[in-house]
């Protein structure tokens, strides 16, 4: 696995699953509460996953716009910061992983940043940051990941949510 160089992540179609799957894992990964405790779990979580596969990659988890948990492990860089930012913006302005909001652009036949009119400095609809979704409650925040391919950086994202949902 590569650093990120601060280089836009490349898309790659052929491994991206149909919007409809994408959009029902957020329909599937529903915490019932999710509380400063469940941040540091989670994020712990993540940060062993990451060192088990090497991955060079940080991590961040904020809800109602306060940071609960932030690891930069080795081989990540400030960009990877200010990705953690665009994509989680994603999330807060969409009410959806920023993986699927791209998708969803694609879908149309564009992308995010030639249609959505926002910033690109400011957002990324590019994988990696995924909805904390409380049941009854809402989206109270985000759990965001970058480092890898964006595909990647998702689906480490699901797979990290979906361990520790289970456990719940």
């Amino acid at each position: 696995m590569t650093p990120n160089t601060g280089i836009t992540p490349k898309f790659h179609p052929e491994i991206t699953p149909p919007l409809e799957e994408l959009e029902a894992q957020e329909r599937r990964l529903v915490f019932r509460r999710f509380t400063h405790d469940d941040a540091w779990a989670l994020g712990s979580l993540l940060v062993e996953m990451a060192r088990e596969r090497q991955a060079p990659v940080a991590i961040d988890i904020h809800r109602a716009g306060q940071q609960l948990f932030h690891a930069a492990l080795p081989g990540s860089t400030p960009d990877n910061d200010a990705w953690i930012a665009r994509k989680r913006r994603v999330v807060e302005r969409y009410g959806a992983s920023s993986y699927v909001v791209g998708a969803r652009f694609r879908a149309k036949g564009t992308s995010f940043e030639e249609s959505s009119r926002l910033d690109p400095d400011t957002y990324a609809a590019h994988g990696g940051s995924f909805p904390i979704n409380v049941e009854g409650v809402g989206i109270i925040g985000a759990v965001t990941v970058s480092g890898l391919p964006q595909w990647e950086d998702h689906r480490f994202v699901v797979e990290a949510v979906g361990e520790f949902l289970s456990k719940e």
